[in-house]
């Protein structure tokens, strides 16, 4: 059948097209650019990645396509991005691009080519199971990366192949370079294109200005000022600025708490500190890649961050929220990040964290 490629310009896609080709496919790459560069937001390497993204299609012999999703991502990513930290929530990007980007814009780009499916490099599978289809985990569990594609649905996964979902990592790099393929030892994105390398904070203080505050103690003590509440996330340590003091102890500073408000940053000793920790959670925007959940309450595992170990939880729901209770305490969930769920291999949906029980979390008692 007909597939269109998002290729990026990374070994993962540039193996993924490899592979379609293998299965016997019409294949073409497509090149998003989603972020317009100027002189503020050099960083962004969308330009070299559109060269190697070409490089690649021209080495496989597939046309390539580019399409400008800037706008797009400007209204449906970086302003929802921009509001979530001016409301002190640290919002995750890559789950919202995934679904308003490359599975909905550049699946409709793709669908107006003639594309029976698209395909990407994400490391995930999906799978056709009792009347509906299913997002797995990848193979290689290391990169899995089923936790930011949670947010998608029925549609979007019958519409969608992820090759390198089955395989891992070292074969992705063998197989770039047995092809001989200019990305063959590219090294992996990481981080948010239009921020780069660059400071995060001074980035972020090109679109939300600097409001300095006092930083306190759970007890009220002024420990320091911060620079603008929204620039500080939960469980942070570096950047805060506070030297040593001679009526504390000698362990480091978190953030434990933020109240925007008051323009109040909350710090703490310890990394393990109480302050930090949370059985509970309650979550908003629910959403169900069946299209439902499997029962109003039931167990299950769940992650509040990528790369964190399954932990598991029982799950209550009311309409489009989840209350969640976790079996053991849970160290710096923080609101705005999404809290996504899994039966075994399979990911059942997720939703974004609003409140939990630790401290500052903003959860009341049961």
């Amino acid at each position: 059948m007909k597939v269109i490629l998002g290729i990026s310009g990374g070994v993962d896609s540039s193996v993924a097209a490899i592979l379609l080709k293998e299965a016997g496919h019409d294949v073409e790459g497509m090149f998003m650019q989603n972020w317009e560069e100027d002189d503020r937001n050099g960083p962004c390497t969308a330009d070299t990645d559109r060269k190697d993204a070409v490089a690649v299609c021209g080495r496989l012999g597939i046309p390539f396509h580019a399409r400008n999703f800037a706008s797009e991502y400007w209204d449906g990513v970086f302003a929802y991005f921009l509001a979530e930290y001016a409301a002190g929530r640290t919002p995750n990007p890559d789950v919202l691009c995934n679904r308003e980007i490359k599975f909905k814009t550049f699946l409709e780009h793709a669908q107006a080519l003639g594309a029976e499916k698209i395909a990407t490099g994400h490391y995930a599978r999906v799978d056709f199971h009792e009347g509906r289809y299913r997002l797995l985990r990848a193979v290689d569990a290391a990169k899995d990366q089923s936790y930011f594609l949670h947010a998608l649905g029925q549609n979007q996964l019958a519409a969608t192949l992820f090759p390198v979902g089955e395989i891992e990592k070292p074969v992705v790099r063998e197989m770039a370079r047995a092809a001989e393929l200019p990305t063959h030892a590219k090294k992996d994105s990481t981080g948010i294109c239009f921020i780069g390398e660059r400071d995060f904070r001074s980035f972020l203080a090109q679109y939300l200005p600097a409001r300095p505050g006092q930083m306190l103690s759970p007890e009220g003590e002024v420990i320091g000022e911060h620079q603008g509440v929204m620039y500080y996330t939960l469980g942070q340590r570096n950047g805060l600025g506070i030297g040593g003091r001679r009526d504390m102890s000698g362990h480091a500073w978190y953030v434990v708490g933020k109240d925007v408000e008051k323009n109040i940053l909350y710090v703490a000793q310890g990394g393990e500190n109480a302050w930090l920790h949370s059985t509970r959670l309650h979550a908003t925007d629910a959403h169900w890649i069946a299209g439902q959940p499997p029962g109003m309450s039931f167990r299950c595992t769940a992650k509040t961050r990528y790369r964190q170990a399954d932990q598991a939880c029982t799950v209550t729901v009311h309409g489009n929220t989840l209350d969640i209770v976790f079996d053991d305490a849970q160290r710096a969930v923080t609101p705005g990040q999404s809290v996504v769920l899994y039966d075994g291999q399979e990911c059942l949906g997720g939703g974004v964290i609003a409140a939990t029980d630790a401290p500052y979390g903003g959860l009341t008692a049961p």
